[in-house]
């Protein structure tokens, strides 16, 4: 039984008495009718006088079952009618609720199962007429709530507590149920004959069944006129048309005890009790297990919001921290210059240069790292790789200076140019080199920083900065592009992983590997420019 792919008013909870049938549900019903009528074809012929073998705990393993289904079927839609505020839910539970308690004088008068004459002491009149009043009972609330469901909302909708209603429906129903139990008993030798016999039953029993038959099919008519029909109504008609087929081969095939009719009415009663139950509980199971994918959907995606906002932040103030630092030392710098005896009003001017190009390259920082995490296609030209890297190690100059670093790149003019974003990929060499420059002042002895680049397998080229610090722990490349990890004392751990995200972005690839003797050597590559001269 698939879950129906139909639309449901979002003011609308998603039950079973809402849900509209959907075309799986629809032909399932279909087949189930269809094999039914062929097995009741089977069982009504000339097989269904066989009489097999007396299994004493049949009668009362099959009233449990109906006892037990029925209960639990009427628990579950008085549930529904809490949620839905619905009378006629509440009568279809009531019809449930009255079908389950009415086995249980059925069974306890029974002749011949707990004692001879029956456990109540009635005569076999009143285990007949039960088994009436049950048939009778079943189809009337199901008019009931084929009325009350098509009614206008106001006129299904009550004020008041639900929980109360509820208790009164319950009520009712077993004072019913306990009321026609004693009248039933108590009047065994006035009411009109059913049983001639444990075998032979009156020709009233024959048109009796026939206005119960035609009770049933009044049920299933206006169930079927329903206007707003539901997945609970679709199996409700289910449901009474094995109910019907029951109480014709209970009439007029199967009278005998177990008589292959006799044996078949009890499997059809067995099995309208179960229909609804089953359909119930696999729908209430579909929609608990998609409002638990949406809740954990929902969480992944707050989570994955919450994470976004924790990376973009940290980001930028990984990323602004180097520039506004680069802002400090050239606005002392300036300072500086100016508040001598006679101010040196050109290496001020140079300063303040410096400073506006370092705004200018924060603001471009900020909008870069925010495009990092938005769905679109990046900007991307035609670059020379010199160029950017000759832009990086501008940025640095000041700290390459105060750490006494030397600096080794030689511009390459055969290179093929790239096709990338020169403020993230600049973004990536200023990161590395911090990095170098930071390990390396932490060590005394040479401090050169490298920076290389060549052609990596014709369609891509690789720079690579060395440095001569203190190098990598063993182990570190695996994990040491990982979100927050760090080996600063004041670091974020997200520069790393920056530098990871924009190559990605970029199609290329970064690792880092151990440098010959000490240091460590950090490789990217970015995609030659296909319209390079160099690269055809």
């Amino acid at each position: 039984m698939m879950q129906p792919a139909v639309s449901v008013p979002e003011d609308q909870p998603l039950t079973l008495a809402t849900l509209p049938p959907g075309r799986v549900q629809k032909w399932l019903a279909l087949g189930v009718v269809l094999a039914s009528l062929a097995a009741f074809s089977i069982t009504a012929g000339p097989l269904s006088t066989f009489q097999l073998r007396r299994i004493d705990a049949f009668v009362p393993a099959y009233g449990t079952a109906i006892f037990v289904n029925d209960l639990i079927t009427a628990i579950l839609l008085f549930n529904q009618s809490s949620l839905l505020r619905s009378r006629a839910l509440v009568a279809m539970a009531s019809g449930y609720l009255f079908a389950g308690l009415m086995v249980v004088p059925w069974l306890l008068t029974f002749p011949g199962l707990f004692t001879p004459g029956g456990l109540l002491g009635a005569g076999l009149q009143s285990t007949a007429w039960l088994s009436v009043l049950r048939y009778i009972g079943f189809p009337t609330f199901a008019i009931a709530y084929a009325l009350l469901k098509d009614a206008d909302p106001p006129e299904r909708f009550w004020e008041g507590s639900v929980g109360a209603t509820i208790l009164s429906s319950v009520a009712i129903t077993v004072a019913v149920v306990c009321a026609v139990t004693v009248l039933v008993i108590a009047g065994d030798a006035y009411l009109p004959p059913i049983a001639i016999d444990r075998v032979h039953f009156s020709t009233f029993w024959h048109y009796l069944a026939g206005c119960l038959i035609l009770w049933n099919a009044v049920a299933l008519i206006l169930l079927w006129m329903i206007r707003r029909r539901s997945v609970l109504d679709l199996w409700l008609m289910v449901a009474l048309c094995a109910y019907a087929i029951e109480i014709y081969l209970s009439a007029f095939v199967g009278p005998a005890r177990f008589s292959a009719g006799w044996i078949a009415a009890r499997i059809f009663g067995f099995l309208s009790s179960i229909l609804v139950l089953s359909v119930l509980l696999y729908e209430i199971t579909t929609l608990y297990t998609q409002l638990l994918r949406a809740v954990l959907s929902y969480r992944r995606e707050r989570e994955a919001r919450l994470m976004t906002g924790d990376t973009v932040s940290a980001s930028l103030a990984h990323e602004i921290k180097q520039p506004l630092t680069t802002i400090l030392a050239s606005a002392n710098a300036g300072l500086n210059w100016l508040d001598r005896v006679e101010p040196d009003l050109d290496r001020a001017k140079d300063t303040l240069r410096r400073i506006v190009t370092a705004v200018h390259r924060t603001d471009a920082v900020i909008e870069n790292v925010r495009a990092n995490f938005k769905v679109r296609a990046q900007t991307r030209t035609s670059l020379n790789v010199d160029d950017v890297i000759q832009g990086a190690l501008a940025v640095v100059r000041d700290r390459l200076q105060l750490h006494r670093i030397a600096v080794q790149a030689d511009p390459d003019e055969r290179l093929p140019r790239i096709m990338g974003e020169q403020i993230q990929l600049q973004q990536v060499l200023v990161n590395l080199m911090m990095n170098a420059i930071d390990s390396m002042a932490m060590k005394d002895g040479e401090r050169v920083l490298s920076i290389r680049s060549e052609v990596d397998h014709s369609k891509y080229v690789m720079v690579s900065v060395k440095d001569t610090g203190k190098g990598l722990e063993p182990g570190a490349t695996d994990w040491i592009f990982n979100p927050a990890f760090t080996t600063k004392a004041d670091g974020m751990g997200m520069g790393l992983s920056i530098c990871r995200s924009i190559i990605e972005a970029h199609e290329g690839r970064i690792w880092a590997t151990a440098g010959e003797g000490r240091g460590a050597i950090f490789h990217f590559t970015v995609p030659v420019d296909p319209g390079s001269p160099s690269s055809r």
